[in-house]
């Protein structure tokens, strides 16, 4: 079975029936009451401000793109399968009448389009990608690999926000309601306890940890220290000098060059040893 295009072509090369832009003479104007919401929708959450300005767009100018549906069972009834957003402002403006393109497509491709519209226009949110990315992989029996052809990721990409639905209900909450970024909910996946993960939330939150803010504390819950710092190196004329000195004293010899003055420290490691570099610095025979 040839694989069908994904994201980087558009809604247009996943509808059955040709290119969108070339089939506008096919657009009906159908009754918004004759349209049911796509139950396949991964999208959620919609922003009332948003949607009141384009509610007033729509009574402006009117719909500029067309929804696109598909026939119900029942005559006369239509499911939407993109454009969810201007299906809800054309009724808070008042619409009788909506333009559509319709078209003939299966349960699967309508949670895919409905999918993919959302997430050319980032307006999906992580959890509500991961649902959707669960459906196609448990109720469609797809792939990580075949999910991400279909959407226009990367793989790591699928596999990293399905990986968000394993996180605790209250980190998905946060998450939801916009408190963490999905950059802090999968620094807490790294944490392998509900009760470390919960813990570090609160403390995210309380101090408005950053991302990195956020791994450094989740490396210290689990045990790990960070990585020390590097040391500048030396500059190749301190580095020459140590070494003449190591080669008169005969052990090791650190400079520390500061703007102004600096120290040199001589390491000894027995008493004989000590007593051999002090006699030698006073110049004891």
């Amino acid at each position: 079975m040839p694989r069908r295009p994904g994201l980087g072509r558009g809604l247009d090369a996943l509808i059955p029936g040709g290119d969108i832009p070339e089939t506008r003479l096919g657009i009906q104007q159908i009754p918004v009451d004759r349209i049911k919401p796509n139950p396949r929708q991964p999208r959620t959450n919609f922003d009332p401000e948003t949607l009141a300005e384009l509610a007033e767009s729509i009574r402006q100018h009117g719909i500029l793109q067309p929804l696109i549906v598909t026939e119900a069972e029942q005559r006369d009834q239509y499911i939407l399968i993109a454009g969810e957003r201007r299906l809800m402002a054309a009724r808070q403006a008042g619409l009788d009448l909506v333009p559509a393109i319709v078209r003939d497509v299966g349960e699967q491709q309508r949670l895919e389009l409905a999918l993919i519209e959302n997430l050319q226009r980032a307006d999906l949110g992580p959890l509500e990608a991961a649902e959707a990315y669960r459906q196609l992989s448990e109720e469609f029996n797809l792939s990580h690999e075949e999910i991400a052809v279909r959407v226009g990721k990367k793989r790591p990409t699928v596999t990293n926000t399905l990986r968000l639905l394993n996180l605790p209900t209250s980190v998905r909450q946060a998450l939801a309601e916009g408190k963490i970024s999905e950059g802090h909910a999968r620094v807490l996946l790294s944490l392998n306890s509900t009760q470390a993960q919960l813990a570090a939330l609160q403390t995210i939150m309380e101090r408005s940890l950053s991302v990195r803010q956020a791994e450094e504390l989740v490396r210290k819950m689990s045990g790990h220290k960070s990585p020390p710092k590097e040391k500048p190196a030396s500059p190749p004329e301190v580095v020459a000098l140590e070494e003449r000195l190591r080669a008169s004293l005969g052990t090791r010899v650190r400079l520390n060059r500061r703007r102004k003055g600096g120290t040199l420290v001589i390491h000894f490691y027995s008493d004989e040893e000590l007593n051999a570099l002090v006699d030698q610095i006073l110049g004891r025979e």
